[in-house]
């Protein structure tokens, strides 16, 4: 029997996304970057993820650590979402506290005698921070599952695939006016490609378009039509970042929740070093292009969730398994 999709309340609750913050952002690696991002002592980068503000630093030893981007005393940012450089402290915007690179508080600017106040127990709140082929991930959960754990099967998958050889070429960002939940499950089926994005179909054997889920990562399956810029591996891990993994470079698709009514897409290119300024032209261009036939459609389905006629829905057994895959795991999470 087809699976039952989850119910069209979930998309649409704000208590429903505070739950999922806490149970499944909160417990999972999110992406930050890259380590050619963090080239020197003292390089930051910044990013809010589900409403955490976190920042990734190397510090002079090298490391790179993860922490949430807020200052022990009230709170104030220790940079805005982005990159950059500072010399030998993160210094809160705010009242100034300095922090060392490795987290600990360095000085309470102009706190006044405070005899109980130990500063060895305000230092920052550390994030698990951890790489995989030069990108950077967090996990606000200390205890969880360790990264090569979790990224193993798509680790197998792109093994032939030279990491070494790409570059940070470029960043976009776009924002949607639908629940993150409906854009990933968006990601997880071709069953739509034919009717939304004429392009891609042009592009890919939709005929044959398969996804299949191996442990906490999602795959596509989509043979490329001859030339096509989109042939390569493309991966959904666990819960929302995709990674899309061409023949000259790779494209990291951060899917990221702004409250219960909105989602952000980040979108990191990678390109070979020596690939030329046209080809990669042309890879950003398809992906954009199909990026904006996504935005539309699924805000129409956002517009339909919220309208309250469509309750639940059944799911295809043989075109959105990916996404049966994903709601199961979303209503554990939500239940745990």
């Amino acid at each position: 029997m087809p699976q039952e999709t989850l119910h069209a309340s979930l998309y649409r609750d704000a208590g429903t996304y505070e739950t999922e913050r806490r149970k499944i952002f909160g417990r999972s690696w999110q992406f930050l970057g890259h380590e050619s991002q963090l080239a020197q002592p003292g390089h930051y980068l910044a990013v809010t993820i589900a409403g955490y503000p976190l920042i990734a630093v190397r510090g002079k030893d090298g490391v790179i650590r993860a922490f949430h981007n807020v200052c022990r005393h009230r709170a104030g940012p220790l940079a805005d979402d982005g990159t950059g450089a500072c010399a030998d402290f993160l210094t809160c915007r705010y009242h100034g506290w300095r922090y060392a690179l490795d987290g600990r508080l360095a000085a309470a600017r102009d706190f006044g005698p405070a005899p109980d106040f130990d500063p060895r127990a305000f230092g920052l709140h550390r994030l698990e921070c951890q790489t995989w082929r030069g990108f950077v991930f967090a996990n606000m959960d200390l205890e969880g599952e360790p990264l090569h754990r979790a990224i193993a099967p798509l680790d197998r998958a792109t093994r032939s695939f030279n990491f070494d050889d790409i570059v940070f070429t470029r960043a976009t960002t776009h924002r949607i006016r639908c629940n993150w939940k409906t854009y990933a499950e968006n990601y997880l089926e071709g069953y739509h490609i034919p009717l939304v994005h004429p392009g891609l179909n042009a592009a890919v054997d939709a005929a044959h378009y398969a996804v299949r889920v191996e442990d906490a990562v999602a795959f596509h399956h989509a043979p490329p039509r001859d030339g096509s810029p989109v042939a390569g591996q493309w991966a959904l891990l666990w819960p929302s970042l995709a990674v899309n993994v061409y023949a000259n470079g790779v494209m990291m698709e951060r899917i990221v929740p702004e409250g219960h009514t909105h989602t952000r897409l980040d979108y990191l290119y990678f390109f070979e070093k020596d690939l030329a300024p046209e080809e990669a032209d042309r890879a950003v261009q398809s992906s954009e292009t199909t990026t904006e036939e996504d935005v539309t459609i699924t805000e129409a389905v956002q517009r339909n969730l919220d309208a309250g006629i469509y309750q639940t829905g059944r799911l295809s057994p043989r075109h959105e398994g990916a996404v049966g895959w994903f709601q199961n795991a979303i209503a554990q999470a939500l239940k745990a």
